[in-house]
């Protein structure tokens, strides 16, 4: 048996057993015992990942995907079972999936060959579950990937950058060329890891920091007192130097630093 790709699925299945075992070699040994492959689709990155890991779930929309997968992994890896929670498949939809429920509220690291066209939103509900993800590894468009692990300075860099490295280390890891999947994308993918930072919580209201950073980006090529006057600015913090500056020139913290000085626009009116 094999699975027909769908196109409405964004489904391109990986061929290369290198470049599969790579991916899940990007996973560190940090002691977390649970994993989540999304869209495993034939299996080829999950069988590396059970030699890998004590606990593999997998998550598949794809219902001729799951039966492919029910059929063939428990006969394959019978050797490698040690309980009957060493594999798991979920028929469903990752972005909306309850993480802490499904796990029951332990560390799950997130790795796969992510559908293109949902890959930004699987990156936002890691962001979103960042207290039971310590890590996230896996393949993306590479234009969507190098803008994530993208530092200021960038025409590339913007809000999935920011967001995403203000609570985790990114590394760009390897490009991976279109001839390696079934049926091959018209584009070159990336891997990158998301390692999660010690201190994954921001010194100021993460909900304004979300709003800024959106909004900032929105219209990147305007400056700052531009693009943020619906927060109604006072007179004196548009003099802030900060405020003459485009959006892609701020690293992180600058953006910390300037979600901090809107919070306090209020008291220094006074």
């Amino acid at each position: 048996m094999s699975v027909r790709a769908k196109k409405h699925l964004g489904q391109h299945f990986l061929t290369d057993e290198n470049i599969a075992r790579k991916i899940a070699d990007s996973l560190t040994e940090n002691g977390y015992d649970n994993v989540l492959e999304i869209g495993p689709g034939m299996g080829v990155l999950t069988k590396y990942l059970l030699e890998k890991k004590p606990k593999v779930t997998v998550m598949e929309l794809d219902s001729e995907s799951v039966t492919y997968l029910q059929e063939t992994f428990p006969l394959e890896h019978i050797k490698l079972n040690t309980s009957a929670e060493k594999f798991t498949i979920i028929e469903g939809d990752f972005l909306k999936q309850d993480l802490q429920a499904t796990f029951s509220g332990k560390q799950v690291a997130i790795i796969g060959n992510f559908p293109y066209n949902i890959s930004s939103q699987i990156v936002f509900k890691a962001i979103e579950k960042r207290e039971f993800v310590p890590e996230f590894s896996g393949m993306f468009q590479k234009e969507v990937a190098q803008r994530i692990a993208e530092k200021k300075g960038s025409k590339t860099y913007g809000i999935l950058s920011v967001l995403t490295q203000a609570f985790f280390d990114v590394e760009y890891l390897f490009t991976v060329p279109p001839t390696v999947f079934n049926p091959p994308p018209k584009v070159d993918s990336g891997v990158i890891r998301l390692i999660r930072k010690e201190n994954y919580t921001l010194p100021v209201d993460e909900t304004l920091f979300f709003r800024v950073v959106k909004t900032a980006f929105n219209q990147r090529r305007k400056m700052l007192r531009s693009s943020l006057k619906s927060f109604n600015l006072s007179v004196t913090l548009k003099e802030d130097p900060i405020f003459a500056m485009r959006p892609e020139q701020l690293s992180v913290q600058d953006f910390v630093d300037l979600t901090s000085k809107i919070a306090n626009n209020g008291t220094e009116n006074h």
